[in-house]
């Protein structure tokens, strides 16, 4: 039997890599910071190498790895002044002459936790030989991976995060918190000293999620829900499509999840919300945005009656009805794109305790085996 530990540490520590790898994020967190100013003159130097000489930016990755692109690619846009695609390596493989084209130049910005997924390195593969020229931006979780091995004939930059983030677990935590937080810093790699102080912030608003919020995060798994609906916009766009996954994986599919933008949720979604759906709400710390975000929040409790609503935010803003509300300040004090880094967190929990309570093993909850940590069984065919 897998012991708890008491009071703001309520996470199984002492047998599941899960557990141990989700508490774990805010020293990571910490620990990449420090790395990323470490390499800081390397990447700025391979940043302006390419930024005159590129067309378009691709961040990529497969399933969770993916994701990460989705809270990333507005600032990335901003940033660099560069039109920037969020596409997975699932859908290049398929038709990489929809993303790759002879005449064009990118920057291919890759995230794995292993690197060893087919699809990563077909893309890698891909991009050298259709592009007239490809910079490659790698980041991964182990340094013996394809991915990181992978040899080109254009300009590279690698970024292996440190041991720990290369998770045991099925589900990426760690891993991908780390490797989404390693984009915010390298987009803002020519303001750093101001985003690595937010970043001592970030750490602390992990923590006091893993010290304040597990165990009432924990007690909501006992509420019979059968659905669970991820809310989120911009950058946490992101954070919902991973939320909804995690929670999927770690109940192997027993809990049905969708994700889904504020605005978005009232185009036809909206009909997914039961009396068996917990609702999720991952909201903004940016006053424009919160005014739709509390709008749909009240549309939904005029309209629907989901068995549960979780909601959380940097500082609190308006009344609304939301069972749960998890509120890191008094007041905003960081940028609204590292957020996300800490916002996955609850799901996480959700997932660990709502495995655990389906009888499951969080670290393998795949009874049938029918997910595995790294991909298999996909062929990778020569283009025609």
């Amino acid at each position: 039997m897998t012991k708890l530990a008491a009071s703001g540490d309520d996470l199984p520590v002492e047998d599941l890599h899960t557990a141990n790898e989700i508490k774990g994020q805010p020293l990571l967190w910490n620990k990449i910071a420090g790395q990323i100013a470490i390499e800081r003159l390397g990447i700025e130097t391979f940043l302006k190498s390419c930024l005159s000489d590129i067309d378009a930016i691709i961040l990529t990755g497969a399933g969770t790895s993916s994701f990460t692109g989705l809270s990333l690619q507005g600032l990335f846009y901003r940033k660099f002044g560069k039109n920037t695609l969020v596409t997975p390596t699932t859908d290049i493989v398929t038709h990489p002459p929809d993303y790759f084209l002879p005449g064009k130049s990118v920057l291919l910005v890759s995230f794995a936790r292993s690197g060893n997924s087919p699809e990563s390195k077909a893309v890698v593969e891909m991009a050298d030989r259709m592009c007239l020229k490809c910079y490659h931006l790698i980041i991964t979780c182990d340094p013996e991976g394809a991915l990181a091995k992978f040899e080109t004939k254009h300009e590279k930059y690698l970024l292996v995060l440190p041991p720990e983030s290369n998770d045991k677990g099925l589900a990426m935590t760690g891993s991908y918190s780390g490797m989404l937080l390693s984009g915010v810093l390298i987009a803002n790699i020519f303001d750093l000293d101001r985003m690595l102080s937010q970043t001592d912030i970030l750490c602390r608003y992990g923590s006091r999620i893993l010290e304040e919020y597990s165990l009432p995060l924990k007690e909501i798994v006992s509420q019979d829900f059968k659905r669970a609906v991820f809310l989120g916009s911009g950058p946490f766009y992101g954070t919902a499509a991973e939320s909804h996954l995690k929670l999927q994986e770690l109940t192997d599919g027993m809990v049905v999840c969708k994700k889904d933008t504020f605005l978005g949720l009232r185009h036809g979604p909206k009909a997914v919300i039961h009396d068996n759906t917990m609702l999720s709400y991952i909201f903004s710390n940016n006053e424009y945005v919160n005014q739709y975000e509390r709008d749909l929040v009240n549309a939904i409790g005029k309209d629907h009656n989901p068995v549960f609503q979780i909601g959380i935010c940097e500082a609190p803003f308006g009344n609304m009805d939301i069972d749960l509300m998890i509120s890191l300040a008094d007041k905003n004090q960081i940028d609204e794109n590292l957020l996300p880094v800490c916002f996955i967190l609850p799901a996480q929990l959700l997932g660990l305790y709502k495995s655990m309570a389906l009888g499951l093993d969080p670290d393998n909850p795949s009874i049938n085996k029918t997910i595995s940590r790294v991909v298999e069984g996909v062929t990778i065919y020569n283009l025609l």
